[in-house]
């Protein structure tokens, strides 16, 4: 007989069951009804950006359902990343929520552009049950954007104690009183707004809000980048506060930091077992087209300092595997002197479409000219890309620029490294003051543990760029100019405060990047001097081609007991050589008395140059180092490798045309023929006396090793037309 009193909320469930409904609740002193079908997500965009798009992917792949507002408006809420704003996003949310009745509806509202799901709607909704609140907001760790209201916050426990306003749930009724007395502008600040209603008490109470202090609903990234970690489980992907250890459902990247390489891997676009999932979607094939399809591309190569092999670079060029009639070539160079340009200039104007040469004449500096070049893409109807290419970049993948084009990204970068270090063309991620920061993936993308397309804050060097973003979002002439960031960084942090994506790709392996800080530019062929501070360049420029098969195609020959004969140079190698010492021209007079050595005296005189007559001789040493002497370990076991005298020597029919029969001052003698028989000279060669064997044909860039004391008693043989060059080193135990 007595009175029963039934918790409204209770008496919900109770209808749920009975009509079959079973959700996801919790029996508690404060009992919420926490159905996922009663969840909705609001929010704002007022247009379809790449992180708009990757906010929907990640909803979709839970299962959200999401109402947008905003779209096709115009945006009048300010910069608020960097300045209080925002208050559209209000305005248009207090306008739908008075279209909504259900009382029992659940509100989540968050940003989008740089928001990504990391889990399901029946976790958020249980946290949010845990809360106990009928309103939950995000929290921060930085105060923004009154820091005069400090003190008025309430403290926690633990955890965050401000409010952040990109990301709140709650109840329809609760939410619709929170933002029932907004009247501010849409340039006035939503998080201000909250704020103000959080710190007022008796509002705070009558609402019902709290925050979510330990991040288990919502992580904000601005000021805790160090807390959160990826956590991969079971084929999905997780942020993890390693702070407050928790797993939070939504990642919100608000600041300058943006989401980053989180959004690269949640909730599973690239995880362990699968790898990337995401990095084939979307693509463009150019397999289809013909060759007068091929979009059109507009490559702007920037010549801003000295830089070594720059000759191949243009060779490479050349060898793109691209229609030439489908580019244009916009070239600036700031170099003055015989440094590039002239090679190819003649077959440049008849392979390509269009070329354009800006030189030092024109006084113009590295941020006007890659605005330039942008530009001249940008009013060109016929321009569908434009590939920066700085001149340190080596492209080895011949098809990279096919391969960019059909990422179909708006910008794109092939990962490039520089050779044996952790150095590229990208940044991981940015620091609160948006600079350089390490992500935790770097290490591993750049040394190809993880393989994909790489959402990055930041590409330099070798890039592609749609036109027409060029024409749209990038219209603004002075992309690249900043009066405290350099061209690269100004260009970079201009695209991101547009919301425009940029990627890097390591899918494939594409080239890597020179060094130039210590490029020297006083030799003749200043490449040469190059095996220190660009090894792999160098080997390729001046090693022979065959040198690497030497070992296992047993390219050593023996032409004579005991006498070992081998590829070692290329072509080009033994050409620069000839051409420095012929520059530096003080040749010896081939005199006994030789200053040059120790003692003085040279019982067989040659008419050379010494390596460190012309600064070469630790170059020399280098080299003989790191490919004459595994070979003669080889050949010669047992012995210590140790290089003594270095020189080239000329021989001349009216000068010195042969060398009478002597044993050399080494334990060993490394001879290497630099130029051709019967095309540069004719005669020459070399014959051991003890065992009368001749070597009369001495191949240009090979090298003859063989014993210098005791048993090679050798002449060199008379060249009766023309000039033999050849590089002599002594070698001693």
């Amino acid at each position: 007989n007595k009175v029963l009193k039934v918790n409204p909320d209770l008496l919900s469930v109770l209808v749920a069951l009975k009509n079959g409904n079973i959700g996801i609740f919790s029996l508690s002193s404060s009992l919420i009804l926490c159905l996922p079908e009663k969840l909705l997500v609001v929010t704002i965009a007022t247009k379809d950006t790449d992180g708009f798009r990757r906010f929907l992917r990640s909803a979709k792949h839970f299962n959200y359902t999401v109402k947008i507002l905003g779209r096709g408006q115009k945006w009048n809420g300010g910069d608020y990343m960097s300045a209080p704003g925002g208050g559209q996003k209000v305005r248009l949310l207090k306008a739908a929520l008075e279209k909504m009745k259900n009382v029992d509806q659940i509100i989540l509202f968050i940003d989008s552009y740089d928001v990504v799901f990391a889990s399901s709607p029946k976790e958020l909704l249980k946290k949010f049950q845990q809360a106990k609140h009928r309103v939950v907001f995000s929290s921060e760790t930085l105060i923004w954007p009154d820091r005069h209201l400090e003190d008025k916050h309430p403290h926690v426990r633990e955890g965050n104690r401000f409010l952040g306003s990109g990301g709140f749930i709650g109840y329809l009724p609760n939410i619709k009183e929170m933002v029932a007395n907004w009247t501010g502008e849409d340039n006035e600040s939503d998080q201000l707004f909250f704020t103000k209603i959080y710190i007022d008490p008796a509002k705070r109470k009558s609402i019902n809000i709290t925050l979510d202090s330990k991040c288990r609903l919502f992580q904000n990234l601005h000021g805790a980048l160090d807390e959160v970690v990826l956590k991969f489980e079971n084929g999905r992907v997780r942020a993890r506060n390693v702070l407050y250890d928790t797993l939070p459902v939504i990642i919100h990247g608000n600041g300058p930091t943006k989401i980053n390489y989180l959004g690269n891997y949640i909730p599973s676009a690239w995880t362990f077992e699968t790898g990337c999932t995401v990095c084939l979607d979307d693509l463009y094939s150019l397999t289809a087209l013909k060759e007068s399809e091929y979009p059109l591309v507009m490559i702007g190569i920037f010549i801003q300092q000295p830089t070594p092999f720059v000759t191949v670079f243009f060779e490479r060029l050349l060898k793109l595997q691209y229609p030439k009639n489908r580019l244009k070539l916009f070239i600036y160079n700031q170099v003055t002197g015989k440094h590039l340009i002239h090679y190819g200039k003649m077959s440049f104007d008849i392979l390509y479409q269009d070329i354009k040469v800006m030189g030092p004449e024109e006084e113009m500096d590295a941020t006007a000219s890659r605005n330039l070049g942008f530009d001249l893409c940008r009013n060109d109807k016929d321009c569908d890309y434009f590939f920066s290419l700085n001149i340190e970049v080596v492209l080895k993948n011949e098809n990279t620029l096919k391969i960019l084009i059909e990422q179909n990204l708006p910008i794109v970068a092939p990962m490039i490294t520089r050779a044996g270090r952790l150095w590229s063309n990208f940044w991981g991620a940015l620091s609160g003051d948006g600079y350089y920061a390490r992500s935790e993936d770097y290490v591993d993308i750049v040394q190809g543990q993880r393989v994909g397309v790489w959402n990055v804050p930041y590409v330099s060097s070798v890039y592609l760029v749609k036109a027409s973003l060029l024409r749209s979002e990038l219209k603004d002439y002075e992309l690249f100019n900043s009066p405290i960031l350099d061209p690269d960084m100004a260009y970079c942090h201009n695209v991101r405060n547009k919301g425009i994506f940029m990627y890097v790709t390591n899918m494939h392996t594409f080239g890597r990047i020179l060094s130039t800080e210590n490029y020297q530019t006083t030799h003749l062929h200043n490449d040469l001097w190059q095996i220190f501070e660009n090894p792999v360049d160098w080997q390729d420029r001046y090693i022979h081609a065959n040198y690497t098969h030497i070992m296992k195609d047993n390219l050593i020959e023996t032409p004579c007991p005991d006498v070992y004969w081998f590829p070692i140079f290329s072509d080009v190698a033994c050409n620069h050589i000839v051409e420095e010492m012929e520059h530096y021209g003080k040749w010896s007079g081939g005199a006994n008395v030789d200053t040059r050595i120790q003692g003085g005296y040279e019982n067989v005189p040659t008419i050379d140059i010494h390596m460190n007559q012309i600064n070469f001789e630790k170059e020399w040493q280098k080299f003989l180092l790191e490919y004459i002497a595994p070979i003669t370990e080889k050949m010669y076991p047992g012995y210590y490798t140790k290089f003594d005298l270095a020189f080239v020597v000329r021989y001349k029919q009216d000068e010195q045309p042969s060398l009478r029969p002597h044993h050399d001052a080494s334990t060993f003698t490394i001879n290497i023929a630099l130029n051709q028989v019967g095309l540069d000279y004719q005669g020459g060669g070399c014959r051991f006396l003890r065992y009368d064997c001749s070597i009369q044909a001495p191949r240009k860039g090979w090298a003859l090793m063989h014993p210098g004391r005791l048993t090679h008693y050798h002449e060199g043989l008379p060249t009766t037309a023309g000039v033999r060059y050849i590089a002599v080193s002594f070698v001693d135990p």
